[in-house]
């Protein structure tokens, strides 16, 4: 498993070239929204997606991809369009703010359980081999050899779903699914060989090198709402892909120290301190097109039991 460091991204990236509007609007509306009562016109998403550079056509296209994704819905038919997240977004991006802001604040309760995926296919058989190792490591697991990939944990239905729906009508392959244990676990044989964990902690020593002056400039007092803005949502969009990458391996399998929790502490520090002040700046923004918007806007943040709840606007 090979950490890379995102690009996509920087300190403050207002004029930066290249940012996904699509990904970005997503961020946004995750970290800033948290009711599908609110109508959200059109013209405010144009606004707040131009505070990172991002062009008006670009915007409504971006707009148009997460109405087909389902993530918004058009509501009524006026013109110009008027745009609220389902109720289905809601819940999937309470779950995933939940799941960003709590990664890596505990150990992972270990059990020394792997899932353990073994494969054969006839050497004709590369669209379906291709279509099995994407769908793994979509599910986190990594190859350990050419056709056995661990993950670490005991849930191991998805991974069956997956293969059967792949491989069931593929003549002459094979597969199989099992709950493993390693007898020498830490060892340079263990399962901590599937993963690039270097290249892993290089990352995570980026991020916090990439944001150093963000945090020093945060303690001064330095950061204006203006520029909170995008700083706090350039640290969220680079932090949450960890979540996604980092196989949170028990402390035994880690290299010694291991760089997480300096990473999260600097993106907690950065995320809290700014939140209100990016808050303001969005309804300063969205305002002029959506008179509505500082009832609804609002912003996530730790609480302290590590479940990320919204700050809440009294509504």
């Amino acid at each position: 498993m090979t950490a890379h460091l995102p690009q996509d991204d920087a300190g403050t990236p207002r004029a930066q070239a290249g940012p996904n509007p699509q990904h970005l609007l997503t961020t946004l509306l995750g970290e800033y929204l948290d009711s599908a009562d609110a109508g959200l016109p059109s013209m405010a998403v144009v606004a707040m997606l131009g505070e990172f550079g991002i062009s008006e056509s670009s915007a409504r296209a971006a707009l148009s991809r997460l109405t087909r994704r389902g993530l918004i819905a058009v509501r009524g038919s006026g013109r110009p369009p008027v745009y609220h997240l389902t109720p289905q977004a809601i819940a999937r991006h309470r779950s995933r703010m939940d799941q960003f802001l709590s990664f890596g604040a505990r150990p992972p309760r270990w059990t020394g359980d792997w899932v353990t995926v073994s494969f054969s296919l006839p050497q004709s058989g590369q669209a379906p081999r291709h279509a099995v190792r994407k769908a793994l490591g979509s599910l986190g697991f990594a190859r350990l050899y050419d056709s056995v990939w661990i993950r670490p944990g005991s849930d191991s239905g998805p991974v069956t779903r997956a293969l059967h729906d792949i491989l069931d009508d593929v003549e002459g392959g094979r597969w199989s699914v099992m709950h493993t244990r390693f007898a020498e676990e830490a060892g340079p044989h263990g399962p901590a060989a599937a993963y690039d964990l270097a290249g892993l902690a290089s990352t995570y020593e980026a991020f916090t090198a990439r944001y150093a002056d963000l945090r020093a400039a945060v303690r001064e007092g330095e950061v204006d709402a203006s520029r909170a803005l995008v700083a706090r949502t350039s640290v969220m969009d680079s932090w949450r892909k960890f979540a996604d990458i980092d196989p949170d391996l028990p402390e035994h399998l880690l290299p010694a120290p291991w760089p997480r929790q300096a990473a999260r502490e600097l993106m907690l520090e950065i995320h809290s301190a700014l939140g209100s002040l990016a808050e303001a700046r969005l309804i300063q923004v969205a305002t002029p097109h959506w008179p509505d918007a500082a009832s609804w806007i609002t912003h996530f943040r730790v609480s302290e039991d590590s479940v990320s709840v919204p700050a809440g606007r009294g509504r």
